[in-house]
């Protein structure tokens, strides 16, 4: 609980029950995901969380997307939104900048908290193929219909997979002379209904626990290649993204642990000009009511949810980018461990 409030944050007191509340009524929009996945649940238990504890009259907006996610940062750079999640995290360090997938520099992004998501990104190709290892991949040069997200600028799944194609030497000019197509929608349960239909024959994609992945290799539709090392070591370089293996038994046939490339955790960003009691306000939200999330994954086992729990404050506080003032000074000021230099 939190003892005390800075001096620089006149629009919040402590009420009874030692909550921070805003005095005055304020207004958010926030950009989730496309409209039924983890960011608007994230962003509904946010807003319902902050209008509890803001003047009369705040209200919330959750928009969603029609392309990619770095559509919705990009909102937020602008000024149209008030806040946005990036995921993966590793990512996000080359947004202050404009370097990667992003087309400019933000300087003004800044963090309230991490939320942690074990994920990975993956090729699996339809056993018909006898392809088990990129290197018989190459070798063999058949004719893949790919089903992946579409690398288009807003989209961060298809600059990733491109990227990790390219990192083991069958970019997508490669793919095409073989008589390779790709086929890119945005969503990754889309590319997964192309397999299911049998309009593609392999997927490359992330969002690796859920259940339409573990349907699709345990029915031994696709079998995954384990990741290069020599391509992860250079996506690790190039994009800050490490190696993060799926352990042996993840799918039930999978026999061995399985080299992959990490697509991890969800960065809760905003603007460095939020207000800061608004800013103190959401990060006291997400750490002290995060049991609320949590309880919306606890029916899925740790290693297959979306959302990894428990939830750790000291964690959460760990951020690729700065943290804003505000969410330091929660950070600080909080029992949890204190928040690690941004």
């Amino acid at each position: 609980m939190i003892t005390e409030l800075a001096t620089s944050m006149g629009g919040l007191e402590i009420d009874k029950d030692g909550e921070p509340r805003l005095l005055r009524s304020y207004t958010l929009k926030f950009v989730g995901d496309w409209g039924g996945a983890n960011f608007h649940r994230i962003c509904s238990w946010l807003t319902q969380e902050f209008c509890d504890r803001a003047g009369p009259g705040s209200r919330t907006s959750i928009w969603s997307l029609r392309d990619g996610g770095l559509d919705g940062l990009m909102q937020l750079n602008d000024g149209d939104a008030d806040l946005a999640i990036c995921t993966p995290a590793a990512l996000m360090s080359m947004s202050l900048t404009g370097e990667g997938p992003f087309p400019k520099a933000m300087p003004h992004l800044r963090a309230l908290a991490t939320l942690p998501q074990n994920d990975r990104m993956v090729l699996a190709i339809h056993p018909k193929y006898n392809v088990k290892t990129f290197e018989e991949l190459r070798r063999q040069r058949p004719a893949l219909r790919i089903a992946t997200s579409i690398n288009d600028g807003t989209n961060l799944i298809g600059y990733v997979a491109n990227e990790f194609l390219t990192a083991h030497g069958i970019p997508k000019s490669t793919v095409e002379s073989w008589g390779g197509t790709f086929l890119t929608p945005h969503r990754p349960e889309q590319c997964v209904a192309l397999i299911e239909k049998g309009e593609a024959d392999a997927l490359l994609q992330e969002a690796i626990m859920t259940p339409w992945w573990r349907r699709l290799i345990g029915a031994n539709k696709l079998v995954p290649l384990p990741a290069e090392a020599e391509a992860l070591e250079g996506l690790e370089k190039s994009l800050g993204l490490t190696t993060n293996p799926l352990p042996m038994h993840f799918w039930d046939n999978l026999l061995e642990d399985l080299p992959a490339l990490d697509f991890s955790d969800f960065v809760i960003c905003v603007r460095d000009d939020m207000p800061h009691d608004v800013a103190y306000l959401l990060t006291w939200c997400l750490i002290e009511t995060r049991h609320l999330l949590e309880g919306q994954y606890k029916h899925i086992l740790p290693e297959r949810s979306p959302l990894s729990y428990p939830l750790e404050p000291s964690k959460m506080a760990r951020t690729p980018i700065p943290l804003h003032e505000g969410a330091h000074e929660y950070y600080s000021k909080s029992t949890h461990q204190k928040a690690e230099p941004s």
